[in-house]
């Protein structure tokens, strides 16, 4: 749950209490060590933009599950599915597609979620900036995770063979020959 959490920037700190929020739920963690968390209420209640990060990273969890099995399938070790190397490194490529996808679900969700958390920083309000909010580490984790995700489809997408030029046969023609013969 810290997808953002309570500014220590400013003079005085306004309470020995640390807020964190994220997608699901909002913790607060004392000076003592005590953590209390509870789920966000409702999910028609909460701003569009926790809705939408809220879809991105369930869509990229998704694609990233099939992005694995796919690209399992793929793998030139394994014997499931076709036994042609073309047809298996075709299918390793989709994973990587796949994977590709999750990544970039990811970045867009950790990215709308940085934005709006930015804006409300640095919007021009009554609250101190030491109650206000900032990034937390999830989305540190999340920028690196999506681009783990990314270069590792890439890696996959390289993987497809050249084309196969099938039914095209090279042959060397005899060239006349420029010397003069002498007989």
């Amino acid at each position: 749950p810290q997808w953002r959490q309570s500014s220590y920037a400013g003079d005085a700190i306004i309470t020995a209490v640390g807020l964190h929020e994220g997608l699901w739920m909002s913790c607060a963690a004392q000076s003592t060590g005590q953590v209390q968390c509870r789920l966000h209420d409702s999910l028609l209640s909460l701003e569009v933009h926790i809705q939408t990060c809220r879809a991105l990273m369930v869509i990229s969890l998704l694609l990233g599950f099939f992005g694995i099995i796919v690209s399992v399938v793929g793998m030139k070790c394994t014997k499931v599915g076709e036994e042609d190397p073309v047809t298996k490194s075709r299918i390793a490529v989709a994973g990587g597609v796949l994977f590709v996808l999750s990544g970039l679900c990811t970045l867009a969700a950790v990215s709308l979620y940085a934005t709006q958390v930015t804006y409300e920083f640095f919007r021009e309000s009554t609250i101190p900036i030491n109650a206000r909010y900032e990034f937390g580490s999830a989305l540190f984790v999340g920028w690196g995770a999506a681009s783990l995700s990314m270069l590792g489809g890439s890696l996959l997408c390289c993987s497809c063979p050249a084309k196969e030029h099938r039914g095209q046969q090279y042959h060397q023609q005899s060239q006349p020959s420029t010397a003069r013969e002498y007989v």
